[in-house]
């Protein structure tokens, strides 16, 4: 049932390290990004990752086994980040993939997404746990302005926060022909979802072909953060018998692309990581205050220059008319 596989995993161009982790072990593929200081986000994705490998059970189950690996996911991570100082607040998403008995059940937590492209169309499948995405959901931010928020890394849910996390959980009922895809928001937020649809259809014989050039293009426009991209085919039963592949971009394959002057940064560049913020629900709604507070200062502002700048008139206007008739 599952056919061609492929996942890329590349740091991008402005960061030094890669938090990203992935799975690709049909019938199960997910991708974690992780979030932290120092290398604890590289540590929580990794984690997380090796929970999904190693608790697999046998018997089928969908979502509620997928509810199992990922709050196993959650306790490590969690753990961890309790008993070892230096990976104290650390946390990281999860999108999961569970292909079974003809349907493709999934589990997420943060702001990694899943597609689904069926019929020359790309579905979002998930819904990003971040907070533009709860602002713009609250009808506060537009999808406009929710492109340049300066809170647009902040997520509000992830694993390793706390003892239990809350899980979206859903199933699709998988056609021939589907491709799905998972992704770190590496990828999303720098390749417009019609770009996706584009590139995976130009590149639609050859998956690993497809998610090289996702991670190109996403290099392409900025490489703001570590991007790592998933996919996988519903084939007729026995078709291409899931072949999988699965590595990071092969330089080789990068230099075709990519101009020499665009290289990525490496350990040696002195460039500080930039770690995306988790905040609970209470958090949002402060944030959320905080900045009705700011823009209410900022109107506040605006009305007092334009009354000085009013009664500056009127005074010159005063002044003016004085004279005429002096």
């Amino acid at each position: 049932m599952i056919g061609r596989v492929a996942s890329v995993t590349d740091p991008g161009r402005k960061r030094r390290r890669n938090e990203d982790a992935f799975v690709c072990e049909p019938p199960l593929f997910a991708v974690a990004d992780g979030v932290g200081g120092a290398h604890a986000g590289e540590v929580a994705s990794r984690l997380a990752a090796a929970a999904l490998k190693e608790t697999q059970p046998e018997a089928p189950g969908g979502e509620e086994r997928l509810v199992g690996l990922i709050q196993e996911a959650n306790r490590r991570v969690y753990d961890r980040s309790h008993e070892d100082p230096s990976a104290s607040g650390m946390g990281t998403t999860i999108t999961v993939a569970l292909v079974e008995d003809g349907n493709v059940s999934f589990g997420h937590v943060g702001d990694s997404r899943a597609y689904l492209i069926r019929d020359g169309e790309l579905e979002q499948l998930t819904e990003d746990h971040s907070l533009v995405a709860e602002l713009m959901r609250s009808g506060k931010l537009s999808p406009e302005e929710a492109e340049t928020h300066p809170q647009r890394s902040v997520i509000t849910r992830a694993l390793g926060t706390d003892p239990d996390v809350d899980i979206d959980t859903f199933t699709i009922a998988a056609q021939p022909e589907d491709v799905y895809l998972i992704c770190s928001d590496g990828l999303s937020s720098m390749v417009s979802g019609e770009e996706i649809l584009g590139l995976v259809k130009e590149h639609r014989e050859d998956m690993e072909r497809a998610a090289r050039a996702l991670v190109q293009a996403a290099n392409k426009g900025g490489g703001e953060d570590n991007i790592t991209v998933v996919t996988f085919e519903i084939a007729d039963d026995g078709a291409h018998d899931g072949e999988t592949r699965e590595q990071a971009v092969p330089a080789e394959a990068m230099d075709e692309a990519q101009p020499e002057e665009e290289d990525t940064l490496t350990e040696a560049d002195a460039v500080p990581v930039v770690d995306t913020m988790v905040l609970s629900t209470d958090e949002i709604q402060a944030q959320v205050d905080a900045d009705r507070k700011v823009e209410r200062r900022k109107r506040s502002r605006r009305v007092l220059v334009w009354f000085v700048v009013l009664l500056l008139v009127a005074a010159a206007a005063a002044l003016l008319v004085w004279k005429l008739l002096d």
